[in-house]
């Protein structure tokens, strides 16, 4: 590592082996559309990759992000953390990248890695969230499935659930180009999908209701935005590290 202060947001202690995203053949027309099955996707889903030397997504003095200041900051052990339910923005926009990152909670957390957000002030429904929840804990035993992390929080259910138990440390990596986004927790990958399915912003393409708070059609948002982190919510904190960004 860089040094001692670095450890969390570079996480250069953390390696993996690297990985190449592959094409794969596109299910064929006279086929239904599917939300996230083997038939559907884009590309090979990427498993972690070596992001060792990509770009942190936010400086260690939080200087590159918008938040309010006091509710994001470094703890004593180097991470990333809020004592609230507010989100952290990157300043820019992002398109078509990877982002990579750890993150462990507290028991009953919920949180979420936010994507493709186009109104920072009211990004419930013009974001892509991307779930972050204690599945563990029995406070979330009678939630939706498509609450459950990593997977599309209010719209796709993960493919697996494999989060660790609170306190320890989790690995996510979102792959993002266009419509097409992979999420990969913790070695397996959780979502493969293809957002221009969602037309609707009552009905999820396997016919379950959409929460109405989430009040805009996937089909219809655009792939470029704000990257978010979302806050403290209710009693239960989250910690981020090692959180890196790669241009595709």
């Amino acid at each position: 590592m860089k040094s001692v202060l670095l450890f969390s947001l570079s996480g250069l202690l953390f390696a993996a082996a690297g990985c190449r995203l592959l094409p794969s053949k596109k299910a064929s027309s006279d086929k239904p559309a599917c939300a996230q099955a083997p038939t559907c996707p884009m590309m090979k889903a990427p498993v972690h990759p070596d992001s060792r030397n990509w770009s942190s997504l936010f400086t260690l003095n939080l200087d590159n992000a918008v938040f309010t200041k006091g509710v994001w900051f470094i703890d004593g052990k180097g991470n990333l953390t809020a004592n609230k339910d507010e989100a952290i923005w990157t300043t820019r926009d992002y398109d078509n990248f990877m982002l990579d990152l750890e993150y462990t909670c507290d028991p009953a957390a919920n949180s979420g890695v936010l994507i493709y957000c186009s109104d920072m002030a009211n990004w419930i429904p013009n974001a892509v969230e991307i779930q972050i929840l204690d599945d563990n804990d029995p406070h979330w035993k009678n939630e939706a499935p498509f609450t459950k992390n990593g997977g599309l929080y209010g719209h796709l259910p993960p493919k697996v659930n494999n989060v660790k138990p609170a306190g320890e440390w989790n690995r996510m990596t979102v792959t993002a180009q266009g419509k097409h986004v992979v999420v990969a927790v913790n070695g397996e990958v959780t979502v493969d999908t293809d957002l221009s399915l969602w037309t609707s912003a009552k009905k999820n393409p396997d016919g379950t209701d959409i929460p109405p708070w989430l009040s805009r059609a996937w089909g219809e948002l655009p792939t470029k935005g704000r990257i978010g982190l979302q806050g403290k919510h209710g009693n239960a904190s989250i910690y981020f590290r090692s959180v890196r960004i790669k241009p595709l």
